[in-house]
């Protein structure tokens, strides 16, 4: 009871509409993370408990099987229009080079596109293609996650340092582990945007900043919204993102916004629809297809009465889906059981709601902007 309260509650405020719309959003694409079965049983070996993170047993950089597989469960579903649901790709522009960074004895960071990091990685265009054939087919809709999962200014000083589980993980081209300090949730490596300071907030800006031009580059177009990593971002940088064309932000229901000297974040509370005083606005995630985290959860059961209270409260439904979930080379069966498990959610929502319409984050922004509804 008290949970139904609570999601009814939150679909109280924000932006309403007759139409019945359904967006799915999900992050990490283009970032590595696993690199390979070795390297996960390297770790393991060692003492690192990459076994207790499901991203690290079984996220890796998506391949072309893992994403023509995907792309086939989203053409088997047409909404009222005649259109295939779209998975908002919240994508990372860039990962690190390791090779120059060990070169430069750690002093020096270095970058490289996500587009060679596929290419080193699968020795061929054939992932980058496909990914182009999901954009033309309209199923696939890259927006900003970040340049890269990593907080650069934290590793990098925590690498000069030795940080031996850092280094072990480095040597496998792997940053994000599970880490063993109990610490706040300040610290977080995979936080990118996570600021301490003024020199901190300056450095991020110019790393997002360079991350949205770097996507301009890549895909043709600007970025419409954004999706910081771990939901971390500071409220200072609307400025800088308004001018760089992001209109909206994606994200749970809290925005994590760090204060300096402080050893947790501000939450800042969201709603979809709400706007800032520069006339961005707010998509909040009212629902999650996330099975590789939770396993036993019945995605159905999760997300189909999230829709009906989303519709009757005239809200669209804001699906937040990472990566993980669609990934298979690490383990074929978590791609194989969870694609499964995305046809008996889409099939479900069709089946309950036969006049919905599936839109991209983006869509969904320009829609807002313009007040229609």
């Amino acid at each position: 009871m008290i949970k139904k309260i609570v999601k009814n509650l939150s679909n109280l405020p924000g932006w309403r509409t007759n139409r019945k719309i359904v967006v799915i959003e999900s992050d990490d694409w283009g970032t590595v993370r696993m690199s390979s079965s070795k390297a996960y049983q390297a770790l393991l070996k060692s003492g690192i408990r990459v076994d207790k993170d499901p991203y690290n047993r079984f996220d890796a950089l998506e391949s072309s099987e893992d994403l023509s597989a995907l792309f086939d469960t989203l053409k088997g579903f047409r909404d009222k229009n005649g259109n295939h649901p779209v998975i908002t790709a919240n994508t990372i522009v860039a990962n690190p080079d390791f090779e120059k960074i060990a070169d430069s004895n750690f002093e020096t960071y270095h970058y490289e596109l996500f587009t060679q990091t596929l290419l080193d990685y699968y020795g061929s265009n054939n992932t980058i293609n496909t990914w182009k054939e999901g954009m033309d087919a309209g199923i696939f809709r890259p927006q900003f996650h970040g340049r890269e999962h990593v907080n650069v200014a934290m590793w990098m000083n925590a690498l000069r340092s030795n940080h031996k589980e850092l280094l072990l993980a480095f040597q496998h081209k792997v940053f994000g582990i599970p880490m063993n300090s109990p610490g706040a949730k300040r610290g977080n490596y995979m936080a990118a945007f996570d600021v301490e300071n003024h020199m901190d907030l300056q450095n991020v800006e110019n790393i997002i900043s360079d991350g949205l031009n770097i996507f301009n580059e890549i895909f043709g177009y600007s970025s419409k919204t954004i999706i910081a990593p771990c939901y971390v971002l500071p409220t200072k940088l609307a400025p800088m993102l308004i001018k760089k064309g992001v209109m909206g932000y994606q994200g749970i229901s809290y925005q994590f916004n760090p204060v300096f000297d402080k050893s947790d974040y501000q939450r800042k509370l969201h709603y979809t629809g709400q706007k800032n005083s520069y006339g961005q606005q707010y998509l909040v995630r009212n629902a999650f297809f996330e099975p590789t985290q939770i396993f036993k959860q019945d995605m159905v059961a999760e997300i189909i009465p999230r829709m009906k209270t989303a519709f009757f409260w005239k809200k669209p439904l804001i699906i937040g889906a990472h990566r993980v979930n669609f990934i298979g080379s690490l383990d074929e069966a978590n791609r194989k059981n969870n694609l499964e498990k995305l046809e008996l959610v889409l099939a479900s929502i069709l089946k309950e709601c036969p006049d919905v319409e599936f839109m991209s984050s983006d869509s969904l922004i320009d829609l807002m902007q313009v007040n229609k509804n």
